[in-house]
């Protein structure tokens, strides 16, 4: 059995160790990011004396505390103390070094916490140690105020792909001492979280931190440009009620809530304005992001570690429901489609069937924001290293009884093993837990065999621009070459207008 207190390039730290798993919680990876380190690249941990307890979960992002609901009416407390991970391993020793799994969620850089993931199941079933991470959300995290600095008060641009870049770090010096492979480290996301996986490919600083990468459903293109984020940044500080002349002290000095609750008003005019133009977003600064990178991808400029990558089905019908973040009516989607070259809408939506019947227009607008850069990703990454398609499709009759069939985030509960818990209990009550759990285990066992290896399982093979191989994750599975082929050249074939 592994013991419940670990020594760490920090200090040593006590967990919790099961019959089957050890789990710590809320491990620091760097300093608080609170006072003059606000707005700041994160700094390197204090070291402490003695133990420390590492049995809770800390403090989750600043953010509506609604995104960081962990039950039917428990809450995680939110604060800016939050640079904190979660490690989860077997209980039990091993001979050889475990592979490590670094999960980034999502919530579209948001929402979100990382005690929704503690991969227990997922390292139990593949001897693998789950990390889990927190990093700033919002506008502590992803607005770009540096052009407010002063000389005695700098702000940094990038945080939260900064603080991901620290959380890596943070696994090469310490994992070993939990048990795993600091040199086999694979970095996976979902949604805005598989955005962070995609965005760290391309970020230099993150170089030989991971070594293989799985993004699902990942909006890929969704980085700004500097300009983007400047306009963004001053619109934050319009809602602050700031001028230039003060937004350092300003930003400095007020409460974390208040500065997050005016990044989320100025959010929502965003979006009033601009349909599916998501600013909260890492900026190609030129520094530590140099360029987008969907551009960094397809020149080959990218780290070239082997990539599973792929999207749901249904991706939009979840926030048809709940949200209007995503384009899905025909008059949205023609303002989608004004930022294209002419002729982009018919080519688009002369290949799907039905349109523009109301179904058919909720799923243009999700593969507008997610098979679209996906579809980028996949022929650009496949030119320089091993990459793989897949479509997830199944969902259980009570999804499609209530119109969501395989929407956003679904794929979640049974990477994470969630189908025999009470999420997934709740789910198949109409039916259909038997053909969940097989589609669990076998997503679970690519997932697993991937981080071991850099290959998924026979007969998933890699993805081409000659053979468009993709694996449809349903129950049963199956292999197709170039699925949806009429779609993926739509998509493919249309140009945003220049600026």
């Amino acid at each position: 059995m592994l013991s419940p207190e670990i020594v760490s390039a920090d200090g040593v730290v006590r967990g919790r160790v099961g019959r089957r798993i050890a789990r710590w919680r809320a491990l620091p990876y760097a300093a608080p990011p609170t006072g003059p380190l606000r707005l700041r690249a994160p700094q390197p941990v204090r070291p402490w004396s003695g133990v420390r307890a590492a049995t809770e979960f800390g403090f989750a992002a600043v953010q509506n505390p609604q995104g960081a609901r962990v039950g039917p009416r428990t809450w995680q407390p939110t604060g800016e103390n939050c640079l904190t991970l979660n490690v989860t391993a077997p209980a039990t020793t091993s001979a050889t070094p475990r592979p490590v799994m670094v999960f980034f969620h999502g919530g579209g850089y948001l929402l979100g916490t990382s005690s929704m993931y503690s991969g227990a199941r997922l390292a139990a079933r593949g001897d693998v140690i789950v990390v889990s991470v927190n990093y700033r959300l919002g506008a502590l995290g992803y607005v770009d105020f540096s052009e407010f600095s002063t000389p005695e008060r700098p702000f940094e641009s990038n945080l939260g792909l900064r603080d991901q870049v620290a959380a890596l770090e943070w696994v090469q010096r310490n994992i070993a001492a939990f048990g795993g492979d600091p040199d086999n480290v694979t970095i996976f996301g979902e949604s805005a979280g598989a955005h962070a996986v995609v965005s760290l490919l391309a970020t230099p600083s993150a170089a030989g931190l991971f070594h293989r990468a799985i993004a699902q459903s990942a909006p890929a293109d969704w980085t700004s440009t500097p300009e983007q984020a400047r306009r963004f940044a001053r619109r934050c500080l319009e809602r602050l009620g700031a001028t230039t002349a003060d937004a350092a002290t300003v930003l400095s000095t007020l409460p974390a809530k208040e500065l997050g609750r005016a990044g989320d008003r100025a959010l929502a005019r965003s979006l009033r304005e601009e349909p599916g133009n998501f600013p909260f977003a890492p900026v190609a600064d030129g520094e530590f992001l140099p360029e987008a990178p969907l551009d960094a991808i397809a020149a080959g400029r990218a780290h070239p570690v082997p990539l599973i990558i792929g999207t749901n089905r249904d991706e939009a019908t979840l926030f048809q429901r709940f949200a209007k973040a995503i384009p899905h009516t025909p008059e949205q989607l023609t303002t989608i489609f004004e930022r294209y070259e002419p002729g982009a809408e018919q080519l688009v939506t002369g290949s799907y069937r039905g349109y523009p019947a109301p179904r058919t227009a909720v799923r243009i607008g999700g593969d507008h924001l997610f098979l679209r850069p996906t579809l980028a990703v996949l022929e650009g990454h496949s030119a320089y290293a091993p990459t793989f398609a897949y479509r997830y499709d199944y969902a259980p009759r009570a999804l499609h009884l209530a119109g969501f069939g395989a929407t956003h985030a679904l794929d979640l509960v049974p990477v994470f093993g969630w189908v025999d818990g009470p999420v997934g209990r709740a789910m198949t009550a109409a039916g259909g837990r038997r053909a969940f759990l097989a589609v669990q285990d076998y997503i679970q066992d690519n997932w697993l065999n991937f981080a071991r290896t850099g290959q998924p399982l026979a007969p998933w093979t890699p993805y081409t621009a000659e053979q468009r191989t993709t694996c449809i994750i349903d129950n049963p599975p199956r292999v197709l070459v170039d699925p949806d082929a009429a779609r993926r050249a739509a998509w493919q074939g249309i140009r945003k207008c220049e600026a």
